[in-house]
């Protein structure tokens, strides 16, 4: 799955951040100005990088801003911290100093890798050692870099290394999520994957987990057959060879699973998305906690992206609904959707569920998901819950336990 990287660009007022978006661009996306503290709200560029395809660079307001709104914009880059993939980390005049350390310890923390660029280089030269210093006491990457060199040979060559190392550190990430079909099927196997047609498909498409489980399987060199849940018995009965796996809408799972026989393997979309891109082990000891959940126990329901909710929504309808069927008692629910902040004490949540989270990164969904699992509280994603709350668990999950 291409899935779009963020990448965070932080340094305090005037460090150069605007303009060296606008150079790896090479458009006037930000606004740049010798007027410290222009740079207010996070401001987002998109482009290709090839190496790691889709990359989405995030211009942020000045660390070292003051004041009653500047402490507000500060805030906001900080909270972007948790969205990206990857930091660019500028500084200026060989003062790298508490601002500059605190944001490091941070991405520390957070396991983000960083790359520190000391900009401006062209009217003071980087000091080597303290370039040596951050690269033996931090293991980053260090640059000397320059928007406004006078060469372009060189500014040209100081650009294609930035880019060098912004693939290095994306590639070399341990959160790089694995393809949906990572170790499950072999070139020339076939898989069925099964697309319901309802009120929550997309008008005129199909959504994303179906669009990108096509391409993978056409990657691995496999065929794909796509089909609605009603044309499965036809297909089965008239198949000269059984696909080596079905792949389901999760609430088609029921319909699909007495449909499909017993010797071919079954799951579903969401339930690819979680082993690729979520905490899949948590989701796997969180699940059966489902019927551990009684009487005015609260959940939350973690959306990726914000839609327009249906009579059919999967996560604000028809899973709640089957969770207190399943559990023969009345839930309460919070619904949060995209990277919103949780406003409740995740303390007050029995359990939490996230979406196949399709629209988000890895790194951003195990950060969704860390405070209640560092909380103790279980843990799962749509799929799992609904192949649970139909009774086809075990079924849904096989492939992945062996």
């Amino acid at each position: 799955m291409s899935k779009v990287k963020n990448i965070g660009v932080f340094g305090r007022r005037n460090s150069g951040k605007s303009s060296l978006i606008n150079i790896i661009s090479g458009e006037e996306v930000a606004i740049v100005s010798d007027i410290p503290g222009t740079t207010t709200d996070p401001v987002k560029k998109r482009m290709d990088v090839f190496g790691i395809g889709p990359v989405s660079f995030i211009d942020t307001a000045g660390i070292d801003d003051s004041g009653e709104l500047g402490e507000q914009r500060v805030t906001r880059t900080k909270r972007i911290i948790s969205q990206i993939d990857l930091a660019l980390l500028l500084y200026t005049d060989n003062k790298f100093e508490k601002f500059e350390k605190d944001l490091l310890s941070r991405f520390k923390k957070e396991e983000i890798p960083v790359i520190i660029i000391h900009n401006q280089s062209d009217i003071i030269e980087m000091d080597k050692d303290i370039a040596l210093e951050l690269t033996t006491n931090y293991g980053a990457d260090v640059l000397e870099f320059s928007c406004n060199l006078l060469d372009e040979e060189e500014q040209k060559g100081r650009l294609e290394t930035l880019i060098a190392l912004i693939v290095k550190n994306i590639q070399g990430s341990p959160l790089t999520e694995i393809e949906m079909f990572d170790g499950l099927i072999e070139e020339g196997d076939s898989v069925v994957l099964v697309c319901p047609i309802d009120s929550e498909a997309p008008e005129g498409r199909l959504i994303l987990p179906q669009v990108n489980a096509i391409r993978n399987v056409l990657d691995n060199r496999c065929s794909a057959v796509v089909l609605q849940p009603f044309n499965l018995p036809s297909f089965f009965r008239n198949c000269a060879t059984l696909p080596k796996l079905v792949v389901t809408d999760s609430q088609a799972f029921e319909q699909v699973s007495a449909a499909v026989p017993e010797g071919v393997d079954m799951t579903g979309f969401s339930v690819l998305l979680a082993r690729a891109k979520g905490n899949f082990e948590a989701y796997l000891k969180g699940t059966p906690h489902i019927d551990n959940l009684k009487e005015g126990d609260r959940v939350l329901i973690l959306e990726s992206c914000s839609h327009h909710a249906t009579c059919d929504d999967i996560g604000r309808v028809k899973l709640p609904n089957l969770l207190q069927k399943r559990c023969g008692c009345r839930l309460d629910w919070d619904v949060v959707a995209g990277l919103d902040s949780i406003e409740r004490d995740i303390h007050d949540y029995a359990m939490v569920i996230q979406c196949g989270g399709c629209m988000i990164t890895r790194r951003q969904l195990l950060n969704r998901l860390k405070p209640a699992i560092e909380a103790g509280i279980p843990v799962s994603n749509y799929g799992m819950s609904l192949a649970w709350c139909m009774g086809i668990y075990e079924r849904a999950t096989k492939i992945f336990r062996r």
